[in-house]
């Protein structure tokens, strides 16, 4: 029976996908994989062809969101579609599976790692304690939106994880500098004592891969160092547990001063 599976990458390459997941994609007879909704900076296209044994067209924006090829396909034979991260993360993707059953496509899914599983461990942060996420976006113009969910997290003692604006299809990726920033941009407008240069906040950088970084520290501090390339996420530490504030010392570097005003 046709069908339409989606399977997830993982954070950094080819390496990420699950062994279910790569018996899924050989049996395929045909492999879409979509790169606009996340970064894979390790990702090794032949290499991943190899595994498979058999060619993977790379589709855009236009092609994941308008569906029509890949659920044509999908009403005819097995068709896969590899993302990065997890499935479903990406309500573009949400929406394509939707459409699909409208049509009777059979629909599946292989689950990976994703930012939203990783993060929380990476920083040695309990993940219940997470409240809402949010993108902070390129200013255009400027979403306030980032701004009030930190506000909302915090005045209930809650992390925050920030995606940072990453746009492939024109080589533009947030650095985790540039999401501070803005931040700061926007209390510096609004005014309301959500966010300072003193606030404690944590960089990850490329997690899943050999280079991944993870640094907490003062915000103004964090501004002007240099983590590397893409992709880059923030978290902003509510209320801390004492194992929270310990790991953030050890794991993240952080400066146990900084750390207790958060206890």
């Amino acid at each position: 029976m046709p069908s339409l599976t989606l399977i997830g990458m993982g954070l950094h390459d080819e390496k990420g996908i699950s062994i279910l997941g790569l018996e899924k994609a050989r049996s395929a007879e045909v492999i879409f994989m979509e790169r606009y909704t996340n970064v894979m900076p390790g990702l090794d296209l032949g290499s991943l062809e190899k595994m498979v044994g058999k060619p993977i067209r790379v589709i855009g924006r236009r092609e994941v969101e308008d569906g029509t090829e890949i659920l044509r396909e999908a009403q005819l034979r097995d068709v896969v579609l590899l993302v990065a991260g997890d499935p479903f993360i990406a309500t573009t993707h949400v929406d394509l599976r939707l459409r699909a059953i409208k049509k009777g496509i059979q629909v599946g899914v292989v689950n990976a790692s994703s930012i939203i599983s990783a993060a929380p461990g990476a920083a040695g942060l309990q993940n219940y304690k997470f409240g809402r996420s949010a993108t902070i976006t390129f200013p255009e113009p400027l979403s306030l939106v980032p701004y009030e969910v930190l506000r909302t997290n915090l005045s209930l003692g809650l992390h925050t994880l920030f995606f940072l604006d990453l746009r492939v299809e024109e080589e533009r990726f947030m650095s985790a500098g540039e999401g501070i920033r803005m931040l700061l941009e926007i209390e510096a407008h609004e005014r309301r004592g959500v966010v300072s240069e003193e606030t404690l906040m944590v960089v990850l950088a490329r997690l899943g891969s050999t280079s991944q970084v993870v640094r907490a520290g003062r915000a103004g501090a964090l501004l002007e160092m240099d983590f590397g390339g893409a992709p880059h996420s923030l978290i902003v530490p509510g209320k801390l547990h004492f194992m929270e504030a310990e790991a953030l010392v050890t794991l993240a570097g952080a400066e146990e001063e900084i750390v207790r005003r958060n206890l």
